[in-house]
């Protein structure tokens, strides 16, 4: 299993992690209407000091890394033990590794903008108003609250 996690689960936990998501439109405690994101916990949502600045909050980051580390390692632990023994290609182990690592690339450097502001824990309550799911190339409207 140790083969298989760090050929197909590892990669495939970083793909869907970025991949699919869920948004969230809240009202924050004393702060401005905001979409939030992540799956199933809200880990970032955009800067109110700046624009093209993020918020992110690094407990629900890792939780939400956790599950979805731990429901592809399941998944193929089960296909690998119970139903057909998993053999590896070196052009998809090769393919999925070089995607993942694109998009660690890509999320570290938008990380690395000096204007983010990391938290352990979001430091705010918020009343969730609509929530939805997407995958990363679909752009979401945000809601009108004063409808």
């Amino acid at each position: 299993m140790k083969r298989l996690t760090l050929t197909i689960v590892i990669p495939l936990t970083i793909i869907s992690f970025s991949a699919i998501t869920k948004w969230w439109y809240a009202l924050p405690t004393d702060a401005p209407d905001t979409m939030f994101t992540g799956f199933p916990l809200a880990f970032v949502c955009e800067g109110w000091h700046t624009s093209l600045s993020l918020q992110v909050f690094m407990t629900e980051f890792l939780m939400d890394l956790l599950i979805y580390f731990l429901f592809w390692f399941v998944l193929f632990f089960c296909i690998d033990r119970f139903l057909t023994k998993i053999k590896t290609n070196k052009i998809v182990t090769t393919s999925l590794w070089t995607f993942a690592g694109l998009i660690v690339v890509f999320w570290t450097l938008t990380a690395s903008n000096k204007d983010n502001l990391f938290y352990i824990k979001r430091p705010f309550e918020m009343k969730v108003i609509k929530t939805g799911y997407k995958l990363v190339w679909q752009d979401i409207e945000r809601p009108d609250y004063y409808k």
